[in-house]
């Protein structure tokens, strides 16, 4: 198969799978993805160079239609030209994800991560998690000195993809503690999701047999794992307000 057959199979697939972009938008996001395989490089004049030679165009010309393709409507030519509303393809991605998974493992597993790139970007990412790698499916991109809680742009995240996961799967979504937050908790709760959250040792817990513990008394002697269904979070003030419980799994470090 030549390299023009496989990008046109490679073409019909993307078109396929992400069937709401328009057939231009669906194209050339699939020049993009092919040729970031093939040079290992994601620099539009890589990738522009690339394809120069394949299709036997100018390159400025390959250049440009690659960067409109991210420009917003209002940056472009012509009066039909439209922007791509990236958080659209976010369910159809995780559909495309969850369509090669084995059809007796109705399990997930779903990463939120956010990543700061110097000082100029802030990446919030929510990725599947399969065999030791993740697969972005669902990203905000932020400034990364802009003020302002990332709250609406996790939940939105969330939100976007639900409906691509059946709804009689088992699901985890796993955070690091610095993304702990109840409404973030609750928000995984309500989806039918478990949430699967590192909290900070420093915190305290109480069981149905006993009052407020911390954290760190659970794994006191020998002992390497405990679970419970736990109360977590008590609040320095006279009614005490409670979250709701969870599940609470530790692991002694054997070190």
């Amino acid at each position: 198969m030549s390299r023009q057959q496989e990008v046109y199979q490679w073409m019909l697939t993307v078109q396929r799978q992400l069937s709401h972009l328009s057939k231009p938008q669906a194209t050339v996001l699939a020049l993009w993805s092919f040729g970031v395989v093939i040079v290992g490089a994601c620099g539009t004049t890589s990738v522009a160079g690339f394809w120069a030679q394949v299709l036997n165009q100018k390159e400025n010309t390959v250049r440009q239609r690659l960067r409109e393709w991210y420009w917003e409507a209002t940056a472009k030519q012509g009066d039909q030209r439209q922007s791509v509303v990236v958080a659209t393809c976010f369910a159809p991605l995780l559909g495309w994800v969850l369509a090669w998974w084995p059809a007796d493992e109705p399990r997930l597993a779903l990463a939120l991560d956010a990543t700061t790139l110097a000082q100029r970007f802030t990446v919030l990412a929510v990725s599947v998690v399969y065999r030791g790698c993740a697969i972005p499916v669902a990203w905000s991109v932020l400034r990364a000195t802009d003020a302002g809680a990332w709250r609406p742009y996790w939940l939105n995240l969330l939100s976007d993809i639900a409906s691509s996961v059946p709804v009689s799967w088992t699901v985890i979504v796993l955070a690091d503690r610095g993304l702990y937050a109840r409404w973030l908790f609750e928000q995984i709760v309500n989806l039918g999701w478990h949430p699967f959250l590192r909290i900070n040792s420093g915190g305290k817990f109480r069981t149905p047999e006993h009052d407020y513990r911390r954290l760190t008394e659970v794994l006191a002697g020998t002992t390497l794992l405990w679970s419970g269904s736990v109360t977590c979070f008590k609040r320095h003030t006279p009614c005490d307000v409670l979250c709701s419980p969870v599940e609470m799994r530790s692991i002694k470090s054997r070190g």
